[in-house]
């Protein structure tokens, strides 16, 4: 099944709590929600657009079993009533700034009006949703990527929690428009080699090591974020000797 669910960023950071932890303990409500559900999450104003893509990886959660965030509580008037019922966990999988999200374009088809509450999915708006969000510049996973503890992947991509720096299209853009496209390890250049079908391909590498970073890290686009080839991100992601290698490090390994 798939829902549509709105977030109020003037009551509850979400955008900071996706940013730092890749998952968010969410409200059950009346929803009857299921393990593998796949639930879009629309933003309010300022944004008015569909910006994340979670998978339902837990569900009737209590209050002692989640994860307190009050610190990212905007009205901490409302924070007690929120530990109330039951809870989802919902993974991020992916994160998208278009306008093809935007309320506008959901109405022109088939949304009713701005969502409110949770909503299921079907028919010609979920066919949009579903044709629309997407990032063509990094579908690719890596073994070492894998998250063990987590089975709420099966039948979407695998097991897989993909660096949220790395996953985030809004990252990527704003890196990519700085860096341009070229492999910053090898310089590789897929329009060169892949024509029509490379152009605009790459992928984005977060320099230094998510377990490095704290809790209140605000991600460089220009300083913390390089384009890399497939095979060079992948390389950067495998241990030498216990330890990720750096950009430098690989770079002398590819022109030795």
């Amino acid at each position: 099944m798939n829902w549509l669910i709105s977030a109020n960023s003037s009551m509850f950071d979400h955008v900071s709590v996706f940013e730092h932890f890749g998952f968010i303990d969410w409200k059950q409500g009346n929803g009857k929600y299921q393990i593998n559900d796949i639930v879009y999450i629309y933003c309010t104003i300022p944004a008015k657009k569909i910006q994340y893509k979670c998978v339902v990886e837990k569900i009737n959660l209590a209050s002692s079993e989640i994860q307190h965030n009050e610190t990212y509580w905007i009205d901490k008037s409302e924070y007690q009533k929120a530990l109330e019922g039951k809870y989802m966990k919902l993974t991020l999988i992916e994160q998208i700034y278009s306008s093809k999200m935007s309320l506008e374009n959901l109405i022109l088809n088939g949304l009713k009006a701005a969502p409110q509450g949770s909503k299921k999915l079907y028919g010609n708006l979920l066919k949009y949703i579903e044709s629309n969000f997407s990032d063509s510049n990094q579908n690719d996973v890596f073994p070492d990527m894998v998250n063990e503890d987590s089975n709420a992947y099966e039948g979407i991509k695998k097991s897989v929690v993909v660096n949220k720096y790395e996953r985030s299209s809004i990252a990527r853009s704003k890196c990519i428009e700085h860096h341009g496209t070229l492999c910053k390890v090898c310089n590789l250049d897929f329009s060169k080699m892949y024509g029509d079908l490379g152009k605009g391909f790459i992928h984005v590498h977060h320099i230094i090591p998510i377990h490095k970073i704290g809790k209140e890290y605000k991600v460089n686009y220009v300083e913390d974020l390089i384009p890399v080839c497939p095979n060079c991100h992948a390389m950067l992601h495998r241990k030498l000797n216990g330890n990720e290698i750096s950009v430098q490090e690989l770079k002398k390994l590819v022109q030795r």
